[in-house]
């Protein structure tokens, strides 16, 4: 052990701001999809971004800022 703490990611949508561009789920779709309403939605179980390196394209993509990226 490297005595360096691992990180942990959490990715969710903030649905109060998401239109439905869908640009996350393009950029990320082993992460993200969209819902019947056409909002981005994360798909289950990838809360943890499931190590896409695609992920930070997504939250960059998003024209609303509606991707939440958290690394702790």
């Amino acid at each position: 052990m490297s005595g360096v703490p691992s990180r942990r990611t959490a990715v969710g949508i903030d649905t109060a701001v998401c239109i439905g561009a869908g640009q996350c789920a393009l950029a990320a779709p082993d992460v993200f999809t969209q819902d019947d309403d056409g909002f981005g939605r994360v798909l289950p179980g990838r809360e943890d971004g499931h190590g896409s390196p695609l992920l930070r394209e997504a939250v960059r993509a998003c024209p609303v800022s509606a991707v939440v990226l958290r690394e702790d």
